[in-house]
C-alpha cells in the first residue's frame, strides 16, 4: 500500500454535484464485495443517485472523503426510519481501496456520531453484513455492541449483523 498524508485527503458534506460520484463508489464498493440490489443492500436504494438530496432533510448529514480532489468515500447520519426519535442509523459508510487503513473510516464514523449528538439523538444503530470483517471490527472498536435483530424500517433483509450504541 503506498503511504498518503493526511493533507491529500479532504472531508466535507455532500454538495449536488457529488451526487453521481458517491453513487459510483458506493456501486464499486458493493461490487467487490458481492453487496448486490437484489439482496437488498445500498445498490438497490431508490435515492442512491440523489444523496445530497436525501441527506438535507432534517436531523441528518452525508460528508464525502476527497483523495486527491476525487471522491474515494463517504459516510452519514439520519434518523433510523420506524424507530423512537432517539435513534439515529449510521449510513453509506463505503470506501475505496485507496482510503481503506488510513483511519478514515474511524474518523468519519467519529464526526457522524458527534453530529448526531449535538442533534440530540441518544444512540445511533447500524447495519451491515458480516462479510465485511474489517467494519465490523471497526463499529466494535468504536463500541457499537451486537443486537438480537433489526430496528426500524431499514429495507436491508440482507443485512444480518445489527448493532446499537450509545452517544
Amino acid at each position: 500500500m503506498t503511504s498518503t498524508s493526511s493533507a491529500d485527503i479532504r472531508v466535507r458534506l455532500i454538495q449536488p454535484a457529488d451526487n453521481p460520484h458517491i453513487a459510483h463508489v458506493i456501486r464499486q464498493v458493493s461490487a467487490e464485495f458481492g453487496l448486490t440490489a437484489d439482496k437488498g443492500f445500498t445498490v438497490a436504494d431508490p435515492n442512491l443517485d440523489q444523496l445530497c438530496e436525501l441527506y438535507r432533510q432534517p436531523n441528518s448529514a452525508y460528508w464525502v472523503i476527497e483523495l486527491d480532489g476525487k471522491i474515494m468515500g463517504g459516510g452519514g447520519v439520519a434518523p433510523l426510519q420506524g424507530s423512537e426519535a432517539d435513534v439515529c442509523e449510521l449510513q453509506k459508510m463505503y470506501f475505496m481501496p485507496e482510503l481503506r487503513g488510513l483511519g478514515v473510516a474511524k474518523a468519519l464514523a467519529l464526526r457522524a456520531m458527534e453530529h448526531a449528538r449535538e442533534l440530540g439523538f441518544k444512540r445511533c444503530y447500524l447495519e451491515t453484513t458480516a462479510s465485511l470483517t474489517r467494519a465490523v471490527r471497526l463499529y466494535e472498536y468504536l463500541g457499537f455492541q451486537h443486537i438480537d435483530g433489526p430496528m426500524g424500517n431499514t429495507g436491508h433483509v440482507d443485512c444480518e449483523v445489527t448493532m446499537l450504541r450509545s452517544l
